[in-house]
């Protein structure tokens, strides 16, 4: 892994004095698509929720003759790319006491960076964007870090181009151009994560595939702040294997600040950029949040999406404002502008049991369940060089 390092907050108390600046990488605005298929994973197995999430979706499917058809419904995140900036900046400063510097990626759009740009204290934000690639049965995201601001639109279009129509030889062109600008920097996002499900077999093959066919245009393998740590230890293994620095990306889709960040005594997200390319050095820290259970921050993150928000940047204070359809005519519609008051009973079923989650007690009931069925599983590891164990609740 070159000069990669990994960090857990809650083992270590020294490490602040040794960097003047954290960074956060790979976070997410209200500009971000987000799929609901991710609700049915996020809740399969939880005590309590998903059995009653079943119940209701076979009264659906009684109802109807048909299951509800996640793929044509998505979500946006609640922050704005300014919220978002300030939630994690804030993070940094306050708890580790570092200058920080924040890159918000999110899919297939660059808004978040290019609106930073005009404000006054974000201005110097760098211009990022999670790309989809299409490769093979399945998809990968890229993170692309440090866009040039005034080529950002124009190379936008053509990634639309490459994600709507791939080729591997086009893509292998798109990542040389970008590669060969320095101040770029091209992270393989959570790249074991089988998102597409085609088996984690195949994901690993096509992984492979990808890796070798554009090596020399990939300058990290990241660590995910919502991802499993046996996952995340798989990265390292691989890094390892290969040859790849590995950096963080906390992948903040809510309100929480990212669980993953970089620390350096880079000045500039420039400088931070040529340290991994150049040197491969990368010091990557888990934050507190990665100890909780997995399912209890995704189900968090569930409650801030179905929480209505009347200081929403777009005024879109209800969360049904913020969940989208695509109707059967081809039209984009909010579930407010599809159903009003009228919500059919499952989606009314699903947001009573989401609210009744977000409470304190059931939280700490679901934490407790939760990590006894981590312990049950034996799920504690090591990471992969430094030698440290890794506590999980639910990891």
């Amino acid at each position: 892994m070159k000069n990669s390092r990994v960090r857990f907050h809650w083992l270590e108390d020294s490490f602040p004095l040794r960097f003047h600046t954290g960074v956060s990488l790979h976070s997410h605005t209200l500009h971000s698509r987000e799929s609901m298929h991710f609700v049915g994973r996020a809740t399969a197995n939880t005590p309590w929720l998903s059995g009653a999430i079943r119940k209701q979706t076979q009264k659906y499917r009684a109802l109807k003759g048909r299951d509800v058809d996640l793929s044509r419904a998505w979500w946006t995140p609640p922050l704005s790319a300014l919220q978002a900036w300030k939630v994690e900046k804030s993070r940094i400063e306050t708890a580790l006491g570092l200058r920080a510097h924040v890159s918000l990626t999110d899919h297939d759009n660059i808004d978040a960076g290019l609106q930073l740009g005009l404000l006054d204290e974000p201005r110097d934000s760098p211009v990022s964007v999670e790309w989809t690639v299409p490769w093979r049965q399945t998809f990968f995201h890229l993170g692309l870090h440090n866009l040039p601001p005034d080529r950002a639109p124009g190379i936008m279009r053509e990634l639309a181009v490459l994600t709507a129509n791939p080729a591997e030889n086009r893509i292998g062109e798109m990542l040389d151009r970008l590669h060969s600008r320095a101040e770029i920097l091209i992270v393989f996002n959570h790249p074991l994560w089988d998102e597409g499900n085609i088996s984690v077999a195949l994901h690993r093959e096509f992984v492979q595939s990808f890796l070798t066919r554009f090596r020399p245009f990939i300058h990290a393998l990241e660590l995910n702040g919502l991802r499993p740590w046996k996952e995340n230890r798989d990265v390292l293994l691989l890094a390892g294997a290969e040859s790849f620095p590995v950096i963080s990306g906390g992948d903040r889709h809510g309100r929480e600040p990212n669980a993953c960040l970089n620390l350096t005594n880079a000045a500039t997200f420039a400088e931070f950029v040529e340290e991994v390319r150049r040197d491969g050095w990368s010091d990557v820290l888990f934050m507190p949040e990665y100890r909780e259970p997995l399912k209890l921050r995704i189900m968090q993150n569930l409650c801030d999406i179905l929480e209505d928000d009347p200081g929403h940047s777009l005024g879109w204070t209800k969360w049904s404002d913020r969940v989208f359809y695509l109707t059967d005519e081809g039209v984009e519609k909010s579930l407010n502008e599809l159903w009003g008051k009228n919500f059919p009973p499952v989606v009314n079923r699903f947001v009573s049991l989401m609210s009744l989650a977000g409470h304190s007690h059931i939280q700490w009931a679901l934490r407790f369940a939760l990590a006894r069925a981590s312990e049950v599983a034996g799920n504690q590891v090591l990471g992969v060089e430094t030698g440290l164990e890794a506590p999980s609740r639910g990891n």
